[in-house]
């Protein structure tokens, strides 16, 4: 059987697991100091319980592994990423992620985008084993994108959630 992590929408009974998981200095080595319980709830409630949302939770067995990064980035891009528990690290987690969210992605008629610091040597790996090509920096940021082919008669779908 194939291994499946489920994306959903937040809600506030994330809070919890994911204060563990933005206070834990380790996960947040390249992302930002890291945060209060205050702080975490007013990222979920900016980020997670917006709308649309910005981010998703990430599930796998029923059980709160981190949350992906989904929303527009520019007229044309998608960003999409993960934040999981450093006990999901090195287990195919991230990839799993990131195909499903490259095929929501794209199916929306839309360009994958990946952002990362240019110490995230895993990210930036992932992001070209999956053929994205980095684009320079913004923000100190390096910028991957997987460019989309589209071809005569194609259209843009609307904006849905990713599954």
């Amino acid at each position: 059987m194939k291994r499946k992590i489920s994306i959903r929408r937040m809600t506030e009974d994330d809070l919890g697991p994911l204060h563990g998981l933005l206070s834990d200095p380790l996960v947040m080595r390249y992302l930002e100091p890291p945060y209060t319980e205050e702080q975490t709830a007013a990222f979920l409630k900016k980020a997670g319980l917006s709308e649309p949302p910005l981010i998703y939770a990430a599930e796998e067995d029923g059980s709160f592994i981190g949350y992906v990064i989904c929303h527009d980035f520019d007229e044309t891009g998608t960003e999409i990423g993960w934040v999981l528990r450093p006990d999901r690290w090195n287990r195919g987690c991230a990839s799993l992620l990131t195909e499903q969210l490259i095929g929501r992605v794209l199916s929306e008629g839309r360009e994958p985008v990946i952002e990362c610091s240019p110490e995230q040597e895993v990210t930036e790996h992932i992001a070209r084993k999956y053929g994205f090509t980095c684009e320079g920096t913004s923000g100190g940021l390096r910028v991957f994108r997987l460019k989309r082919r589209t071809g005569a008669g194609e259209r843009r779908s609307s904006r849905r959630e990713p599954r």
